[in-house]
Formats: C-alpha cells, sequence, structure tokens
C-alpha cells in the first residue's frame, strides 16, 4: 500500500513538473503547443468522417490558439473549476411542458372531413419534422383528414426511410387523435387518381414562404373541397409562425414535443450511447423519459460512477461540412488551394448560386466573415470552448461528421481538446449496423446524444438542428440543460484582434457574449416556436 502511494504521489508531482516546464518553455517559444498522447486520440484522427484531410494543420487564430494552450495548462495547475455546466439565468427554470393538453377546436367536425391531405416532406431528419408539424396544423385548419406524411429520398441524404422507420406510427396518431384525423393510407377510389391532372399538386412555389393561415384556406381550401385530395410536394417552411391561433400553435408543439417519439430501435441504441457517454451513471430526468421510452435502467444507479465533473460530457454541433463551406462564399485561410476547391465544389453542386453571382455585386470573404455570415472552424470553436473556460480534459461529443479538412481542421480541436468521442467511437459496428445508409436514423441517435447532454454547445444558430436542439432542450431541460450560442458577427470582431488581443480579455468578452445569448426570454412575434418554445402557447410560466 504504501508504495503504491508513493508511486502515485510520484506520478502526479511528475505530471505538474511536466506541465510547469512546458509552460516555461511555450514562454521562451509560443510556436509551441501542448499536445497529449494517448490511444484514443490516434482514432480521433480516424473516427470523424473527415473529408478532403489534409495533414498540415490549417490555423487561422495561430497567436490565440497558443494562449489557450498555455491558458488551459495553468488551469490544470490551479485545479480551477470554473466551467459554464449550468444554467446562468434562475428564470430558466419557471417556464415548464404543457402543450400536451387536448385542443379544444373542432372536436366533433372530424366525421365532416373537407378531404385529404397528401404530404411529401424533402431535406432530412429535423426538416422533415418542422413538415410534419406544420402539416399537422394545416390539417387541423382545414378540417381534413392528413395520411402519414412521406419523406422524399434526396440525392443528398440518400435515405429511403419513411416514417415508420424513424417514429412511432402508432403512438403518433393516437395522440392527437383529438385534434386530427390521420389514417395510414388513401382510401381505394383516391389511390388511383392523378392528383397532378386535376390541379391538386401544391408544390412550395404555389404557397408563399413562411404563409399565413389565410394563404392556405384561400389557395388550398377550395381544391380540397372540390378534388376531395391535394398533395403538397416539398412543404419546406410554408407556414409561418404568426399570427397564428394560440390552439393551432398550441398544437405545432404538442406535435413537435410530445407525438414524434423515436421508435423502439432508435431508443434502444440512443440509451446505450448516452450510458456510455455518462459512463454508466444514468440521471433519469425528462428528457431521458421522452426520448429513451422504456429504454432506461429500472433502477438507474448513482453508485457506479462518482458524480464528478469527468462524468459530465458537452455535445457539439460542428457544422462544417464542405457544402456549407462551399456556399459561404468565405475564406478559411486555405489560399489558393481551398479557394480551387470550393469552386469547383460550386460549379458542380450549386449551378443556381453560381449564376446569381454572375448578376450581383460580390461581398468579399472578408466582409462576410465580419457580417458573421462565415462558419465557425473547429480552430474557432475551440477557442470558444477554451474562452468560456472548459477544461482541456473536457469530456465532448461531436455530431455529424464529413469535416471539411479533415484532420488538416481538426488537430487544433483536438490538441486543446483530446477527449473528442462519436457515436461510431461508443457503440459497436453490430450496434451501428442497422442504422448503416439511413441518414436520418443516424442523426436521430446525434439528436438523443445532443439533447441529453449536460451542455450543448452549437457553431451555427441558423441550421435546422441547432434550432430544433435548443428549443427540446428549453422544454424538457427544466432550466437545468444549457445552450451555448456564440454570435459570430461579435466573435468575429473579438477574433479580429488576434495579433494583439491579451487572454484576459479574449476570455472576459468571449463568456459576456454567450452568456448575454443565453438571457431567459419570452419567444418574439414571428419567431420559430420549435427553437423558442417559451410561449404560453407551449411551455406554462411558474414560479421559479
Amino acid at each position: 500500500m504504501v508504495r503504491v502511494t508513493a508511486y502515485l504521489v510520484a506520478l502526479a508531482m511528475t505530471t505538474l513538473c511536466a506541465f510547469g516546464l512546458w509552460i516555461y518553455v511555450k514562454k521562451l517559444d509560443p510556436r509551441i503547443v501542448w499536445t497529449t498522447v494517448s490511444p484514443d486520440r490516434h482514432r480521433t484522427d480516424k473516427r470523424v468522417g473527415f473529408v478532403h484531410g489534409e495533414k498540415t494543420p490549417i490555423l487561422m487564430h495561430g497567436r490565440l490558439l497558443n494562449l489557450a494552450s498555455t491558458a488551459l495548462a495553468e488551469k490544470e495547475l490551479r485545479h480551477d473549476s470554473s466551467t459554464m455546466w449550468g444554467e446562468p439565468y434562475k428564470q430558466a427554470s419557471a417556464w415548464k411542458p404543457c402543450a400536451d393538453k387536448t385542443s379544444t377546436i373542432h372536436q366533433g367536425k372530424r366525421s365532416e372531413s373537407s378531404g385529404f391531405i397528401l404530404v411529401s416532406a424533402n431535406g432530412g431528419l429535423n426538416q422533415q419534422r418542422v413538415a410534419v408539424c406544420n402539416a399537422i396544423v394545416v390539417a387541423n385548419l382545414l378540417n381534413a383528414t392528413l395520411v402519414l406524411p412521406k419523406f422524399l429520398y434526396s440525392n443528398v441524404w440518400k435515405d429511403l426511410s419513411q416514417f415508420g422507420d424513424i417514429y412511432q406510427e402508432e403512438y403518433f396518431m393516437n395522440l392527437l387523435k383529438d385534434e386530427v384525423n390521420i389514417v395510414k393510407e388513401l382510401p381505394l377510389h383516391l389511390q388511383l387518381v392523378d392528383i397532378e391532372a386535376i390541379g391538386s399538386l401544391i408544390t412550395d412555389a404555389d404557397i408563399i414562404k413562411e404563409a399565413k393561415p389565410t394563404d392556405f384556406i384561400e389557395t388550398v381550401l377550395p381544391l380540397l373541397q372540390r378534388n376531395g385530395i391535394v398533395h403538397f410536394l416539398g412543404f419546406g417552411n410554408r407556414l409561418g409562425f404568426d399570427p397564428l391561433p394560440f390552439e393551432l400553435q398550441r398544437l405545432r408543439c404538442k406535435c413537435n414535443f410530445h407525438a414524434l417519439k423515436f421508435v423502439p430501435k432508435i431508443q434502444e441504441v440512443g440509451s446505450l450511447l448516452v450510458r456510455r457517454l455518462r459512463k454508466y451513471d444514468f440521471a433519469l430526468n425528462q428528457l431521458d423519459k421522452q426520448l429513451l421510452g422504456n429504454f432506461i435502467p429500472n433502477n438507474p444507479s448513482k453508485q457506479k460512477q462518482p458524480s464528478t465533473v469527468r462524468s459530465k460530457y458537452l455535445a457539439l454541433h460542428l457544422r462544417f461540412e464542405i457544402d456549407m463551406v462551399a456556399y459561404s462564399l468565405c475564406e478559411f485561410g486555405g489560399g489558393d488551394n481551398e479557394r480551387q476547391e470550393l469552386q469547383a465544389y460550386r460549379e458542380r453542386h450549386f449551378p443556381l448560386l453560381i449564376e446569381r453571382l454572375k448578376n450581383t455585386k460580390l461581398v468579399s470573404p472578408a466582409e462576410l466573415r465580419k457580417l458573421g455570415r462565415c462558419p465557425l472552424t473547429p480552430e474557432e470553436a475551440a477557442l470558444v470552448l477554451s474562452g468560456i473556460g472548459y477544461r482541456h480534459g473536457a469530456y465532448i461529443y461531436l455530431a455529424g461528421s464529413n469535416i471539411y479538412g479533415g484532420q488538416s481542421r481538426m488537430q487544433p480541436f483536438t490538441d486543446l481538446y483530446p477527449n473528442l468521442v462519436t457515436k461510431e467511437d461508443l457503440l459497436t459496428p453490430n450496434e451501428l449496423a442497422p442504422f448503416r445508409n439511413f441518414s436520418s436514423q443516424l442523426a436521430a441517435l446525434d439528436f438523443i446524444a445532443c439533447a441529453t447532454a449536460d451542455v450543448f454547445t452549437m457553431t451555427d444558430s441558423g441550421s435546422q438542428f441547432s434550432s430544433l436542439m435548443s428549443g427540446y432542450r428549453v422544454y424538457y431541460g427544466g432550466g437545468r440543460a444549457p445552450t451555448l450560442r456564440p454570435n459570430k458577427k461579435r466573435l468575429a470582431a473579438i477574433l479580429s484582434e488576434n495579433g494583439t488581443i491579451k487572454w484576459s480579455g479574449f476570455e472576459e468578452r468571449v463568456r459576456k457574449m454567450i452568456k448575454e445569448e443565453q438571457r431567459v426570454r419570452a419567444r418574439g412575434f414571428g419567431r420559430s416556436i420549435y427553437r423558442q418554445p417559451r410561449s404560453l402557447e407551449c411551455m406554462c410560466k411558474g414560479r421559479n
């Protein structure tokens, strides 16, 4: 016992000395960056679906990155525990879920359906989710029968999944039966009807974006009453958020937050993923119950893993795929090779963008960055986390994959935060096998891991995934599920001072930016209720 204790003390002293020596050397040569060598580190390079991977790291903010490395090492020496694992405002706990109350509108009129609505939703998991709930509201508004929505195949997502492969059909239909009559198939007499020939095919070109209820009543209802059927093809963001009657807005929330439960196959593997992220310390909460259903341990034990900082995890949605990077028209420090590669990608995948640019005055990449229109790089995401105060050993779950630039982009991140994992790390090939080639089902696993995280961090507040995720955590989080949302315009101004700003100044400004974005606000007029459910149509406000 004495020998073991002496060994541990010696090991700890050696580690501290190494940190101290590194800090001293760092001051002599600021180009040196602290790295750790571990088996996990080498897996990090391979596990994320990196594309176009170069081996030389691309840095845009080298001086700040070095300051961050020094700060993280000093934080280890001081045992500094300053982080943002909790909500900074106690008012967050005052809002409670209550959208599952049954609506009173149109009850008793379900047998007088004005016709059948078909919906073929485009996009990926998150776009389709929004389309489904908007379709529920439109069916109620028009007193129509909704056929269980179909999901269009996309050359981008390459996923043949349908509604029943992702969500529980019977649960969905039963929970909403008092507000909307939902059927799985059209009646036989309508199945052979040429919907386009009779004028009942409605594309996104026929309904304006963010349309009002009156637009559907004036445009769609006459077709529905005349032909007995309409087919919405695409249906992306066709229904606006305001003005909308109270009960219809509540129905929208009921669909999104209560009716869409993942199928048992997804819940079961999602439960495995969450348990491994939490080191098998399964803390039961509302998010767990809603997302994992019956696949929660009967007697969640808090004894298996001590409640320490290491058992917490941060989920990061890093939006830096090549399509987003190319479409942004920004530059990311990769020089001529990067510019040529991104231009070639735009010409191949975004011909309409190329045509539009021919007749538009171009905004320079530098100005786009100044305006906050550029996706955050992995390097910038790491700097934000460092500025907030997350330690070098923070356990981070990375949602998604296919990071543009591969290891050349991810190395600055993993140098600062080596404990980075994905679902591919935590689940075995056999456990992932049923989801291969089904991107929406894989995205559902990411949804679960991010929703149940101690902290969720986004790098693009405009993405549908981040929007839905932040709203879901507000709705079920009970004021204990913080979301970090960098303001890209403010961050660009801070990062522009890379050559002169002191680390203490950087920390102060980053923390202020994040905290201001976390203020507890009720949903504003026209704002997405999926993202900002703090609204009396969706949540009930009590005393905290």
